[in-house]
């Protein structure tokens, strides 16, 4: 018997919290991210995505070491031992819950090295199973406050097979494309302060795709099927929950897939005058 795919996901809305240096801003995000777990875990959601920097979106101008313009950012700034233990707590309630989590946090290299802007995946067991670094940086992100990541990265929930992108990544096609190879079901984008173009991009790389694509950002969130059609929006409240269905059969992923691999060649014609020439009707 073919496996069965299918997946209720929640996509979370949360406030941007820009300031790491302030303990009682991240216990606030981390209380605010436990409660959408449990509104989600309520919803019947096997896995809820959060926005890039959900537990902090550190501002380039708050972390900068000269506090008169933007520069390299001064990491010894942030609260780290809160900002682990808040982690801490929103595993051990992934946990409790057995909903599998999916956050962005800044993750701490080893000084002098910058920390990469992440999405950690937490399983139903509470374990970090994976981590996604973001790969495609701002100039500003890029030049003073993080080190880029290198690879896509996959996992895989009750046989539905994931893909991760993050921050600005959806301005990059390839990196969507990249996942489509790598055969993902779905993918998770998260990002902080987006434009609107970001969510119609997003749009378009699950049409073309021909993959779910989980949204979530503190501007909106929501669930895009691989048609590109909106299928839950957080228009209502924090959190927008859908049904992922790997199991139906769509055609056109295939057949793109088939003639990108040359389909084409075999029925071009290169001797004729009428083809070669481009000048007259």
């Amino acid at each position: 018997m073919p496996k069965t795919k299918t997946l209720r996901l929640a996509a979370a809305r949360t406030t941007l919290r820009q300031d790491p240096r302030d303990g009682d801003l991240l216990r606030e995000s981390g209380r605010e991210i436990r409660r959408l777990m449990r509104d989600a875990y309520a919803a019947g959601a096997r896995l809820v995505v959060f926005p890039e920097g959900a537990t902090c979106s550190p501002h380039k101008r708050i972390m900068s070491a000269d506090p008169n313009r933007v520069g390299p950012a001064d990491w010894a700034l942030a609260d780290w031992d809160v900002l682990r233990d808040e982690l801490g707590r929103i595993a051990e309630l992934a946990r409790e819950l057995g909903l599998w989590t999916v956050l962005g946090g800044v993750h701490r290299l080893t000084p002098p090295n910058r920390p990469h802007n992440s999405l950690y995946v937490l399983s139903d067991k509470g374990e970090v199973v994976t981590r996604y670094d973001e790969r495609m940086l701002s100039n500003t992100k890029v030049s003073f406050m993080y080190t880029p990541g290198s690879a896509p990265v996959t996992f895989e929930v009750d046989g539905v097979r994931i893909g991760l992108a993050l921050g600005m990544e959806v301005h990059f096609p390839e990196l969507f494309l990249e996942y489509e190879r790598l055969d993902v079901d779905a993918v998770l984008f998260a990002t902080a302060a987006p434009t609107e173009v970001f969510a119609t991009e997003a749009q378009a790389h699950a049409a073309t795709n021909s993959y779910w694509v989980g949204y979530a950002s503190d501007m909106g969130s929501g669930v895009i099927s691989p048609d590109g059609a909106w299928v839950a929006r957080t228009d209502d409240g924090p959190i927008a929950v859908a049904d992922l269905d790997g199991n139906v059969e769509n055609l056109a992923r295939p057949w793109r897939r088939t003639v990108r691999d040359g389909f084409y060649e075999p029925h071009l014609i290169h001797d004729d005058p009428r083809s070669v020439e481009r000048g007259g009707f």
